[in-house]
């Protein structure tokens, strides 16, 4: 599917900071915990839970966020619609991962297994 170029920089300029609190809520609404989070994102980018707090104290953008990350072979197995887009077809790289990341998080807040929201 396709992004329009503002879109598309709008995600890559936002925060990943901005965004951190609610993915936090989402799944502690749905039963989850902070740490199953902290699993999927390591998951997903590489990062521990040590790095992923200086990365929310250094308020990087999701542009900086992605270029540091080393981005899970698996991530191309996320598929489905998140935010009326259907991951796999996204053309732009970063908005593809940032969506694999929101698509994660709705999947744990929606209470799938771990072993299948981590692709093993």
């Amino acid at each position: 599917m396709n992004t329009t170029d503002k879109h598309n920089e709008r995600i890559a300029n936002m925060t990943f900071s901005s965004v951190y609190p609610h993915y936090i809520t989402k799944v502690e609404k749905k039963g989850r915990t902070v740490e199953e989070l902290h699993q999927v994102i390591e998951w997903l980018t590489g990062f521990n839970e040590t790095r992923l707090k200086q990365l929310i104290e250094e308020k990087v953008t999701f542009e900086q966020f992605f270029d540091q990350a080393t981005l899970n072979s698996n991530a191309n197995l996320i598929t489905g619609v998140i935010c009326g887009y259907r991951v796999e077809d996204i053309e732009n790289p970063l908005t593809q991962k940032v969506r694999y990341l929101d698509k994660l998080v709705d999947e744990l807040a929606k209470g799938k297994k771990m072993e299948k929201i981590l692709r093993s």
